[in-house]
């Protein structure tokens, strides 16, 4: 077990290293800088250029930012030199965190009953409304179930009733939580709710689960110790990506809700060419993926006792 866990954190170097790599190369590829838009004289260019070492060669700039990056410094941002990246994700990731909570609180927990639900109600009326809002859930962005609530909920209803049902943006107390988790996961719990579904009732065709019924068990246990212990395993190895993509999927729901998440700032720095805090949020979102993806292959062995991972054995 110790080898595999020593194997998997060298695998999860290596990919942040790629990541790291191929990010750099394609930011300094697109035309522009940071600067570029700035009305400066071109010795203060020069001079700014200097300082962010953005006048060194490539491969230069490539060694001192990976030398930084192993002593955990992100450096400084260059649109607002008064900050360091450190400080952006510190400050701003833990909104988008709790957003995501949030959202993954109701959807994976919602996708898996649904699916269950679906599996268990086959082609009945359960089972058809369920998979066409999974349908609808994963066929409309979730900016556009965004708006919309924005515009119903918001803007319509206080012109009905003169009251604004749900706040439609900021941030700070719990009912401007509501929305934006709510448009944030209900991707989520359609994947889920479909892939649950077509899981279960490929568990329940097996033949050990036509055993344990024969064997007199309830419908309770066949359903709760034998089939859905066994069912869940894809979502299980989706879990990983779905968490890591709710916070990515979050950069386009926090502008919609203005929500000072770190997303938001992600995609100001991408407007901005702000190289810094490009590359410092993109190693931040991969090394949450990656260490993501590790645990969720602990996790096999716990869920499936099938499964058993080292001394050369699965």
């Amino acid at each position: 077990m110790a080898l595999y866990v020593l194997k998997r954190l060298g695998f999860m170097i290596v990919t942040l290293w790629i990541i790291v790599t191929l990010t750099f190369v394609i930011m300094h590829a697109v035309p522009g800088d940071p600067f570029s838009n700035d009305r400066m004289t071109p010795v203060v260019l020069a001079n700014l250029k200097a300082k962010y070492g953005l006048d060194k060669p490539l491969p230069e700039q490539y060694v001192i930012y990976l030398k930084n990056l192993l002593h955990g410094d992100l450096g400084v941002s260059m649109r607002n030199q008064t900050r360091t990246v450190n400080e952006l994700i510190g400050q701003h990731f833990p909104v988008s965190a709790q957003l995501g909570f949030w959202s993954l609180l109701y959807s994976v927990p919602g996708g898996i009953g649904l699916g269950v639900l679906a599996a268990l109600k086959r082609n009945k009326w359960a089972d058809r409304s369920a998979m066409v809002a999974s349908v609808l859930g994963i066929s409309v962005p979730s900016f556009v179930f965004a708006t919309l609530l924005q515009l119903l909920l918001g803007v319509m209803w206080k012109r009905w009733t003169g009251k604004v049902l749900l706040p439609v943006g900021g941030w700070g107390e719990w009912r401007q939580i509501l929305l934006p988790a709510f448009c944030l996961g209900i991707g989520t719990l359609a994947v889920y709710a479909r892939m649950m579904r077509s899981s279960m009732l490929d568990i329940l065709n097996q033949d050990y689960i036509k055993t344990a019924r024969s064997k007199g068990l309830s419908g309770y246990e066949v359903v709760w110790r034998h089939a859905i212990r066994n069912a869940i395993l894809p979502i299980v190895t989706l879990f990983g990506f779905t968490v890591v993509g709710t916070l990515l999927g979050s950069l386009v729901i926090e502008q919609i809700f203005a929500i000072p998440g770190l997303g938001m700032h992600f995609v100001q720095s991408l407007t901005n060419s702000d190289y810094t805090v490009i590359l410092g949020t993109t190693v931040f979102f991969a090394a949450l993926l990656v260490f993501a993806l590790f645990l969720v292959d602990i996790a096999y062995g716990f869920v499936d006792p099938r499964i058993r991972v080292g001394g050369g054995k699965s």
